[in-house]
């Protein structure tokens, strides 16, 4: 009669049932790794994608109807101060050899696509976030070079111009504060500490920005704003 042959089954692995992408060797997703922040970081894109998008096609149209009219009067020329004419007829407004409205209709437009894909749960290479940040940061130095020449150059201010002022400042702190928390989020220490504040306080920081270019505004044209209020 022959003896039942026994068969081992191997011990199970209690840390299995446990295991992470860090814990098993594999590589994890490069990114904050939270779908809803990506997400709400998603619906920010879209607005301010929006917002600049409409900004930038406004400017595009005025700007259109002054080279084919040069006795036309942009809708945002409402004093000596607050004149779309004087920015828009400046060398300025055209760095590149072309109306800077341009830049803003392709770049924007980007900016509500992505917005867009992350709202819809799209995951995003990190070639592409690096793209973007580069994006972002070039737009936030132009967008301060504009700002020096409207204020000590050209001594006028396009009220819709401001309106992008504002949005790239906003897309380029929200990109910024995402991809500092990828890099950062497996690396524990006092630098992650701080873009954990940065992240949490991006409201305080766009508030603050913009706060320091009001009162550059102010001081710059204070004799104006005097006289007229006054």
């Amino acid at each position: 009669m022959s003896t039942p042959t026994s068969v081992s089954v191997p011990a199970a692995d209690p840390g299995a049932w446990n295991s992470t992408p860090e814990s098993s060797g594999r590589t994890p997703p490069v990114g904050p790794g939270q779908p809803g922040r990506e997400r709400r970081l998603g619906a920010g894109l879209i607005l301010g994608g929006a917002l600049g998008l409409l900004a930038a096609f406004v400017l595009a149209v005025e700007k259109y109807r002054l080279l084919t009219d040069s006795a036309y009067v942009p809708t945002c020329s409402i004093n000596p101060v607050l004149s779309c004419g004087s920015v828009m007829t400046s060398p300025q407004a055209e760095a590149f050899g072309f109306p800077n409205p341009l830049l803003g209709l392709i770049g924007f437009s980007v900016v509500l696509v992505v917005g867009a894909a992350l709202a819809g749960g799209a995951v995003l290479p990190v070639w592409f976030w690096a793209g973007l940040q580069v994006g972002v940061s070039a737009a936030v130095v132009f967008v301060h070079w504009l700002i020096a020449a409207s204020l000590y150059r050209i001594g006028a201010l396009c009220p819709y111009c401001m309106v992008v002022w504002v949005v790239v400042i906003a897309l380029f702190v929200a990109v910024t504060a995402r991809n500092l928390t990828a890099v950062t989020r497996r690396q524990p220490g006092p630098a992650a500490t701080a873009v954990g504040v940065l992240h949490r306080r991006q409201g305080v920081i766009v508030t603050a920005w913009i706060l320091v270019i009001a009162t550059l505004i102010t001081v710059r044209f204070w004799t104006f704003w005097s006289v007229s209020l006054g």
